[in-house]
């Protein structure tokens, strides 16, 4: 309960929508989240994937878009058969997409918004396997 009383106040006293940052489209047409970790107060990492392009698809979605902020995201094979492939700068709402062909292989990925990063490790090895969060 205390986690809904937090996050009542927080909204209280801010404008930040309650709701977590939804998927933008931002990886194209086909894609479909498989997976997502939220960014503790700062919004969502989504996985997708296109079963037409048997690609992974990573993009990082700030709860709410306003000035210039760091963002991160990043996506490879767990197996280290894939360079990493990573998207990151100064965005105003969202960094990705990046793409990895993702048949058969298991994931890590991840990203980050100012301070606060999430990595998920070996997740959604062609099936909706359950990965591993760690926060930083």
């Amino acid at each position: 309960m205390a986690g809904i009383a937090t996050m009542a106040t927080a909204t209280t006293a801010s404008a930040a929508p309650t709701a977590a940052a939804a998927y933008n489209g931002a990886c194209g047409s086909g894609y479909s989240v498989v997976n997502s970790v939220p960014v503790t107060g700062k919004g969502t990492v989504y996985l997708t994937y296109s079963a037409r392009t048997g690609k992974n698809c990573v993009v990082t979605v700030r709860n709410s878009p306003g000035k210039r902020v760091y963002m991160y995201t990043y996506l490879t094979a767990t197996d280290g058969s894939s360079d990493w492939v990573y998207d990151s700068g100064q965005y105003t709402s969202y960094a990705g997409p990046v793409y990895l062909p993702g048949k058969g292989i298991c994931v890590d990925w991840g990203g980050a918004i100012e301070s606060v990063s999430v990595s998920v490790s070996g997740s959604n090895c062609g099936r909706m396997a359950p990965g591993v969060v760690t926060h930083h």
